[in-house]
């Protein structure tokens, strides 16, 4: 349950709208949830502004379809992370209204007012091999309320790419940057805006990438000291950081 319905339920009993029993009811779950397997967190967008949100990896579909629903019922945006295709046609056919993102394997359930855009991200990736880390965080970044501006294939081996879509870069609150191989794009990324600059290292290269360890460490070691690092393909997290960032520089 998120601030704004917490207010709303306390002017329905304060207009005798709604009786203060049935309003202990709907906070029954209060401040979180015991299933059995997971103990949801219903007070997490009360303390840090953004609901709880389910990492499907490690869990059974029914699990994180459980865990989906009860988070559906109190009102709040859903996003499950690292979802399967088993996972997510049990999660949809309990909530027709969700949405399966196949490339990020993202599920999102949209239940708050479009309209209200919270702050604007830019989210670049160096080529297309990144993209599935890249929509990881843009897919988050928007089911948590955020503008998204995408500008993708835009790696430091054709620079001309990135100087073309400066312009949308500087009318961003934050900038997420993800990249494999050398991790080099967030660097010359850093040096073109006066934001934020949240740096998502990729597990694409060859051999001597290892993993995405050197995209990480390039980035860890960043000469731009706008830029800040988050794990390798961790899109989610970056995702997360760059909201209450851009929500912050837009009140």
């Amino acid at each position: 349950m998120t601030r704004s319905s917490i207010l709303q339920l306390l002017a329905q009993v304060e207009r005798g709208e709604l009786a203060p029993s049935a309003a202990a009811d709907r906070l029954a779950t209060l401040p979180f949830e015991d299933l059995g397997h997971t103990r949801i967190d219903h007070h997490r967008s009360l303390r840090s502004g953004l609901p709880e949100v389910i990492y499907a990896r490690g869990k059974s579909p029914d699990q994180t379809a459980a865990i989906f629903a009860r988070l559906a019922a109190s009102g709040v945006d859903v996003l499950a992370t690292h979802a399967d295709r088993a996972t997510a046609d049990l999660v949809l056919a309990q909530n027709p209204a969700a949405e399966y993102h196949e490339l990020p394997r993202l599920i999102t359930l949209r239940q708050t007012p479009s309209t209200a855009v919270l702050g604007h991200i830019a989210v670049l990736c160096a080529g297309t091999s990144d993209l599935p880390v890249a929509e990881e965080a843009a897919i988050s970044a928007e089911t948590f309320g955020a503008r998204i501006t995408r500008l993708y294939d835009v790696g430091v081996a054709g620079l001309h790419r990135l100087l073309a879509v400066n312009d949308q870069l500087r009318d961003a609150h934050a900038v997420i940057v993800c990249a494999g191989m050398e991790g080099a794009l967030p660097s010359v990324v850093g040096g073109l805006v006066g934001v934020p600059v949240i740096a998502v290292p990729t597990s694409v290269g060859y051999g001597a990438s290892f993993g995405g360890a050197a995209a990480l460490l390039g980035m860890l070691n960043s000469c731009s000291p706008n830029v800040s690092v988050v794990n390798i393909d961790n899109g989610f997290g970056a995702a997360y950081i760059a909201t209450l960032i851009a929500r912050a520089s837009a009140r």
